[in-house]
């Protein structure tokens, strides 16, 4: 069951405005039913004020009633867009104050480790501008140097579900005709393990490619003969004699 926005302050409205078990509540909310019970008593939520579900669309009055003159009747939330989640959100990701001093650093590991992201994925990813996404990648932001790259899944700035559905749809582009990619393009987009499956790249520059081979028995007979010359080892031992004596 969707858990209500503000499932706390909606518990001190029911405690509070109706007869519903604190049990009912308690599944209701997704709380413990003594902390219910603490609210109830005013050990819980001391200066919390309670939020209508009636008013804010997740609750009907037949619902409430019904829950009152049943106490084995589970409240059931209303459809709500905003209790639902986010699967279906259009638009820029809401990031909260708290967590948006951290978007830099998520962008940065973004660009860092998955340069095969556009702006517009990295915008919609982690809810920030694409001028911000473009500062950064130029290294023009005005904080650069202090900013360290880290994992948005880990700052809280999205979901690995949602991180894994982009790289695999980045995974899953093939490029075209008149979209021709480099080795080390498509290296980028494929895990690890189907990396070191492909084949090594040649380590010889192809400037020199043929010379690691390279032997005398390869060179000209008149080189030979040269080099033959050169090596004559006797050459260095037949000295003229010197026959005054």
């Amino acid at each position: 069951m969707a858990k209500p926005i503000m499932a706390k302050a909606t518990a001190v409205w029911l405690v509070d405005n109706t007869t519903i078990s604190f049990k009912q509540i308690a599944d209701f909310v997704e709380m413990h039913e003594l902390e219910v019970q603490g609210i109830a008593d005013g050990d819980v939520a001391t200066g919390v004020k309670g939020f209508d579900p009636i008013s804010n669309n997740q609750l009907t009055q037949e619902e409430i009633n019904s829950a009152q003159s049943d106490p084995l009747h589970k409240l059931a939330l209303k459809f709500n867009a905003a209790a639902v989640g986010e699967e279906k959100r259009r638009g820029p990701r809401y990031t909260p104050l708290s967590k948006r001093q951290d978007r830099p650093a998520s962008i940065l590991w973004l660009v860092k480790f998955h340069p095969e992201f556009t702006d517009g994925q990295i915008s919609k990813l982690v809810g920030t501008t694409k001028p911000t996404i473009q500062a950064i990648r130029e290294r023009t932001h005005w904080n650069i140097t202090n900013i360290d790259p880290i994992d948005p899944v880990a700052l809280g700035l999205c979901r690995q579900s949602e991180l894994d559905a982009l790289v695999q749809k980045a995974n899953a582009k093939k490029p075209g005709d008149d979209d021709v990619m480099s080795d080390d393009e498509r290296r980028k987009l494929v895990s690890t393990e189907q990396s070191l499956g492909m084949p090594d790249e040649p380590r010889i520059p192809a400037a020199i490619s043929g010379l690691e081979t390279f032997t005398l028995a390869d060179a000209p007979k008149e080189e030979e003969e040269s080099h033959g010359d050169l090596l004559d080892a006797e050459s260095f031992f037949n000295l003229p004699s010197d026959d005054k004596e």
